[in-house]
């Protein structure tokens, strides 16, 4: 009885949620889920009755809608039939009309249940649950916010200044200084020549936030690499202690890394709808706020979550937050 009562409690869940059809066919059905999963999709589904194509679990027994139909028709009027043979027959699809007995013997015999049939009160409640929830989903579908062309067009222009100003293959990365990870090779990077501050200086040396737009712009546009970086104590006053930069040996590619990223960042400024448009002043603003912002959200595409790194293209280019406490 409790497994009954079980069965019977998950054939209600799963009526609930049927897919649309008219409610006639819901309170034919009443089809339960594959019980143990044992049935492939692309296999044939045989109906235990008669051995027609059966459409699915029915009253709790894989069936053919025929006879789904005849069970809850025989159940709901209470009916009585007699087998005008020996009371045996084997049941087929072409002979099932024969002997209505035999055909609801077989029926129970497979595990038809007349517990599964639906009242008239429950096909009611069940009809009003299927609208209620088609109601939910259009006004759910109605709410969803629809794209304009020319928000469309606006996310086209992103996504193609976005491809254009950032290259997965990280193939720029070589022209940076070389990455240092051991204090000993510190003096090595500290004489190597930034080939990408000459790159850059030839390219628009008077310009890092833009061209013309930021011909005015107030501070030193081509970022001062720390190979050239000298500090004394006349220049510091209040310390009273010699710092020695030597042990940092990734700040020279870093330097190097963050300036081309910079100027990436820029390049994609540029293609927004509008930026142009806006004063220098207001240019200058909205990047210096958000440039490391997007730098850090571009370098999600190269982090990897198992080992915490972002790997640039090759190994030689594979980063750890320890590189950057170095």
């Amino acid at each position: 009885m409790s497994q009954l009562q079980s069965s019977w409690e998950m054939h209600q869940q799963s009526v609930a949620y049927l897919p649309d059809t008219d409610m006639e066919t819901v309170a034919a059905s009443t089809s339960l889920p594959d019980p143990a999963g044992e049935f492939d999709r692309n296999v044939p589904r045989i109906c235990g009755v008669c051995g027609d194509r059966a459409t699915g679990f029915h009253f709790n027994a894989m069936t053919c809608e025929g006879c789904k139909g005849f069970f809850r028709r025989s159940m709901k009027r209470k009916a009585m039939f007699t087998c005008p043979f020996n009371g045996d027959c084997k049941i087929t699809k072409d002979n099932r009309r024969h002997c209505q007995a035999c055909r609801l013997k077989r029926c129970v015999d497979i595990g038809m249940m007349k517990e599964f049939i639906l009242t008239d009160e429950e096909v009611q409640r069940k009809r009003e649950m299927i609208l209620k929830r088609k109601e939910e989903e259009a006004l759910k579908e109605s709410l969803k916010p629809k794209l304009s062309e020319e928000q469309q067009k606006v996310i086209d222009i992103l996504l193609e200044a976005h491809h254009k100003t950032y290259d997965p293959t990280y193939s720029d990365f070589t022209k940076f200084r070389p990455p240092m990870r051991s204090s000993a090779s510190s003096s090595g990077a500290a004489r190597s020549s930034s080939i990408l501050t000459q790159d850059l200086s030839s390219e628009d040396s008077t310009d890092l936030f833009g061209s013309d737009a930021f011909s005015t712009f107030p501070e030193s546009v081509e970022p001062q690499m720390f190979s050239n970086l000298v500090l004394s104590e006349e220049n510091d006053e209040s310390s009273s202690v010699n710092i020695n930069f030597s042990h940092l040996s990734m700040l020279p590619h870093l330097a190097d890394l963050v300036s081309y990223s910079i100027q990436k960042v820029i390049g994609f400024a540029k293609m927004i709808p509008g930026f142009r448009d806006l004063t220098a002043e207001d240019q200058i603003a909205l990047l210096k706020s958000s440039a490391i912002e997007v730098i850090m959200l571009r370098s999600n595409q190269s982090f990897t979550l198992e080992d915490m790194s972002w790997t640039c293209g090759s190994n030689d280019f594979k980063y750890r937050v320890s590189d950057v406490t170095q």
